[in-house]
């Protein structure tokens, strides 16, 4: 099978419409259309449904889908293996990280970066964690440093990790800051400023006051913790934020109650890494190490 022909069909199928993934590779849409005509004749089959406005993969796209990622990932791995100079560390550098670890922890590793790999051109996105997941299954970046989940499918690898303690906060002059022992029933008494059902915080949080038989209030839910921590700061409820966010605008509320998430590095399982993101990787641990 060619190669291209698979990417063609792999970006049609990751962007749901023939002109975007003629655009991402450079093509027409006519040249998109007849590599994926081309595959489909090879195969004799039909891939994609095109009797509906939407992209629908048939029962022959659906069994290839998997195959074709192994494929192209196989064929990474050979160019990957193939580089005259093993040892160099050039070219260029797709990572992802989530908004929160990309204002907090991101800076330092890529200044030491760039002050030792200046050859490396990085090419940065910003996004929650659930779509940098989502965005690595399409593998449009080689590296994403996210709040790692529970449930991680078993297509991802972990290459860095380090702990993220978090605190029970309110602002200054919210009622609860004026308490000296404050406990889970008195904040059950005020709004939750948290992100939303989704996210491993919400779930921890949850859990406890579940686990308490008291009601969780929550209010406004965003996944943007500078967000939460601008609206806790101005009494608009208590929250749980990073220990490292915390700030004169915020009072600790110390409930005896440790919560914590996890931090890493992910990348594909089976898809080797380029010695450019092995090198921010030993960065990375280096900074978030004990």
């Amino acid at each position: 099978m060619d190669s291209n022909a698979l990417k063609a069909f792999l970006t049609i199928v990751d962007q749901g419409s023939f002109s975007e993934a003629a655009e991402i590779l450079h093509l027409t849409q006519p040249a998109i259309s007849k590599r994926l005509a081309a595959l489909e004749n090879q195969l004799g089959t039909s891939l994609i449904d095109r009797s509906h406005r939407q992209i629908r993969l048939t029962d022959a796209g659906n069994r290839l889908l998997p195959h074709a990622r192994k494929i192209l990932d196989e064929i990474h791995n050979a160019r990957v293996a193939l580089s005259p100079d093993s040892g160099q560390v050039e070219g260029e550098l797709q990572i992802i990280a989530s908004h929160h670890i990309g204002l907090h922890h991101l800076p330092n590793w890529l200044r030491r970066f760039k002050r030792q790999y200046p050859q490396v051109s990085i090419n940065l996105q910003f996004m929650e964690s659930d779509a940098a997941y989502e965005q690595m299954r399409k593998r449009n970046a080689e590296l994403a440093f996210v709040t790692l989940s529970d449930s991680m499918e078993p297509s991802f690898k972990v290459f860095a990790q380090w702990p993220d303690p978090m605190e029970f906060v309110a602002g200054v002059e919210h009622p609860l800051a004026r308490l000296n022992k404050p406990v889970l029933s008195d904040l059950a008494d005020h709004p939750a400023l948290l992100p939303d059902t989704s996210t491993a915080t919400y779930r921890v949080v949850s859990r406890l006051f579940l686990e308490a038989n008291l009601h969780l209030n929550p209010q406004m839910p965003t996944n943007y913790l500078e967000t939460l921590k601008m609206m806790t700061s101005v009494g608009l409820g208590w929250s749980v934020l990073p220990m490292r966010m915390v700030d004169e605008s915020l009072r600790v509320l110390e409930i005896n109650r440790p919560v914590s998430r996890v931090l890493g590095g992910i990348g594909l399982a089976g898809r080797q890494l380029s010695n450019a993101s092995k090198a921010l990787l030993e960065i990375v641990q280096e900074e978030e190490g004990p």
